[in-house]
């Protein structure tokens, strides 16, 4: 059952904002949209940490991972979020509480990992009246500009707009081919032989047409294994805007919060 946080209204007509990661620049008007961020991992490759926290309550720079998310998604206007919960809800659920931002949060309990796009199937309720959503993997550290996304995907129409990257590791992620217009035309997670380095970053637009393409055959049912590649020739994608980093290993982590501390503490 979808779990509403108490939110305290945000203004009316509050649509402009400005990312800390694009140097306080303005950005562009979007309406409200509703994000879905996927939080459900066990972090099993942060242990020990991850034996008491929650992966998305890791701390970075003093502050838990969900909380920059939170900045975030208020920085570009995003009314409603909802956070999947599977291994130690209790803290997140707290989390949920004692928010006071402008975000509203719900939250949805899984007892069994439905995977990333099974979740988005299990409550498509949720997004079936909107012209647009957010899906973003809660494991990225990032100030990318989700604005830019968003107009991205209106002005190029697709069911799936896929935020990419430039991988350091491209076997280790879902790498993508591009025609010249930006229609994804290639798609293999965790490839062997890549064919390029420009991978997917964990963020993406979706459309209602996503929610007719996702129907899962098996749990988990996840994106980069099932679904997008269902969709080649129909998604497009368009490189992200800001700093992003998978925390998702202890190194990672580390090396994430250095740079993080870095580029938004350098004054």
């Amino acid at each position: 059952m979808l779990r509403p946080a108490c939110r305290s209204d945000r203004a009316a007509g509050s649509l402009s904002s400005a990312v800390g990661g694009c140097a306080g620049a303005i950005i562009a008007f979007i309406d409200f949209v509703k994000a879905l961020l996927l939080a459900a991992g066990l972090g099993t490759r942060l242990r020990p940490i991850t034996d008491s926290i929650p992966k998305c309550l890791v701390p970075v720079a003093g502050r838990p991972l969900l909380a920059w998310w939170m900045d975030l998604l208020a920085q570009h206007d995003v009314a409603d979020v909802l956070i999947n919960l599977h291994f130690l809800p209790e803290p997140v659920l707290r989390f949920a509480e004692s928010h006071a931002g402008p975000v509203r949060i719900h939250t949805v309990m899984e007892p069994e990992l439905l995977g990333s796009a099974g979740t988005l199937h299990a409550n498509r309720g949720f997004f079936r009246d909107e012209e647009q959503f957010l899906i973003l993997y809660a494991d990225n550290l990032t100030d990318v500009d989700l604005t830019h996304l968003v107009r991205f995907n209106t002005e190029h129409p697709a069911p799936l707009t896929v935020g990419l990257f430039h991988a350091e590791n491209p076997s280790g992620s879902g790498i993508v081919e591009l025609d010249a217009a930006g229609t994804i035309v290639g798609f293999v997670e965790k490839p062997s032989e890549p064919a390029s380095d420009l991978a997917s970053a964990g963020v993406f637009v979706g459309r209602p047409e996503l929610l007719d393409a996702v129907v899962p055959d098996r749990i988990p049912y996840d994106f980069g294994g099932h679904v997008m590649p269902h969709l080649i020739g129909r998604m497009n994608g368009v490189m992200t805007q800001g700093y992003l980093r998978d925390v998702g290993t202890l190194e990672s982590l580390a090396r994430a919060e250095r740079e993080w501390i870095a580029a938004h503490h350098s004054n």
